[in-house]
């Protein structure tokens, strides 16, 4: 990074006005010389009861035009991950020439979607008007699967990347923020234009085993043929052709690659998207899976474990760095799946220390979330077990 164009810090303090506005301030005067375009904001649960009045003081002290974020039961700061955080994360971003936008989201959009022109006429934006989008979305009163069909139609291949809001368990509540307002439903999404794009990495936490198919016969979920050969058979096979080592990691780990673009000459690590691999009968050959797969589609199986989630991010991440060389990066948002952290890797902050080692120092700032948004190929999908990260690039 040539200069400092973004910065996020934690605070670990609850409800206290003086102390925050005096931090926001700090805060805002580690970026003196920029002129603020975007702050991200994350809350903690326990902030739900103040969360209009936290926004009004972030806006007025870090001098922000446009704020947006939601709820996270834990929070990303820089190369540091607060899981079970009680605090909240702030990131200022100055992004020169940006043309930003905040869109509001409503489940009842989401049911009356139909045809391409539907999302920008409520939304304002045109297709050719926008570069990428950050979305932050409340997955107990959106049903973000729907959204996004809907809204590739309107928009892909421009990309999204964001997260469900995670929040308090058993209760089903979860918060979106923009600007001032703070909404218990629905979702919020920016619209990044001018001269920033967006552009990143989605790491679905799988390494490919074995070698890449073709299907030949589908029904629903159902896959019942392989390369013209029984589905149960293939997998078996590729499991067999495994060292004793690999066939014992990839037990309970399997999972199914499903090829987004066939228009590739070869397909690569990222070139998939990764569903769950529900059950197969060897009686019958058929496997099912979590996915709506096609006949002809290529797939490759799939092992998803610690191991597998670290060689995935780590390679992504080092491909998208060679990619971006000699562009300026101004900052990035974090979103990493609840089931990725301590749980899955055993220590804390993997994800976000990876993201620091390829692209650091730079501002970072995101959540744990219940769901992440990201593409594969030209079209946004809702993951699992997945880190969406996304940077603001000089266009």
């Amino acid at each position: 990074m040539s200069e400092e164009h973004s910065i996020a810090a934690y605070w670990s303090d609850g409800m206290d006005e003086a102390g925050l506005a005096d931090w926001a301030r700090r805060l805002r005067a580690r970026l003196p010389a920029k002129e603020v375009s975007l702050g991200l904001v994350y809350l903690s649960p326990k902030f739900f009861p103040h969360a209009a009045q936290v926004l009004e003081i972030l806006r007025v002290h870090a001098r922000i035009p446009l704020l947006a974020g939601c709820s996270g039961g834990g929070l990303v700061a820089n190369a540091e991950e607060l899981e079970g955080a009680g605090g909240l994360v702030l990131a200022l971003y100055a992004l020169p020439g940006a043309k930003l936008k905040g869109v509001r989201l409503t489940e009842d959009q989401v049911t009356a979607a139909a045809g391409e022109d539907f999302w920008p006429t409520e939304t304002g934006v045109a297709k050719d008007e926008v570069n990428g989008w950050l979305a932050f979305v409340d997955p107990f009163h959106l049903d973000a699967e729907k959204w996004l069909r809907s809204w590739n139609q309107s928009y892909s291949p421009i990309p999204v990347y964001g997260g469900l809001a995670s929040g308090n368990f058993p209760e089903p509540l979860a918060q979106v923020y923009l600007d001032g307002e703070v909404f218990e439903d629905g979702g919020v999404a920016i619209a990044v234009s001018g001269d920033v794009t967006l552009t990143g990495v989605i790491s679905q936490g799988c390494t490919p085993i074995g070698e890449a198919w073709t299907l030949t016969r589908v029904q629903q979920n159902l896959i019942q043929h392989i390369g013209n050969r029984p589905a149960y058979a293939v997998l078996s096979e590729t499991v067999q052709q495994l060292s004793a080592e690999d066939q014992r990691k990839v037990a309970g780990n399997l999972h199914i690659g499903l090829v987004v673009n066939e228009y590739l000459d070869e397909f690569h690590r990222g070139d998939f998207l990764v569903r769950n691999l529900l059950g197969g009968d060897p009686n019958s050959g058929v496997l099912a899976v979590g996915a709506l797969p096609r006949m002809g589609q290529t797939i490759q199986f799939q092992r998803r474990d610690a191991a597998a989630a670290s060689e995935d991010l780590n390679e992504l991440l080092a491909r998208a760095k060679k990619n971006l060389a000699g562009k300026e990066i101004y900052g990035g948002c974090l979103f990493c799946c609840n089931g990725r952290g301590k749980n899955l890797f055993g220590r804390p902050s993997h994800d976000s220390e990876l993201v620091q080692a390829h692209f650091g120092p730079t501002g970072v700032a995101g959540i744990f979330c219940n769901g992440e948004i990201g593409p594969v190929g030209e079209k946004n999908f809702l993951h699992g077990f997945t880190a969406s990260l996304a940077l603001f690039v000089k266009k």
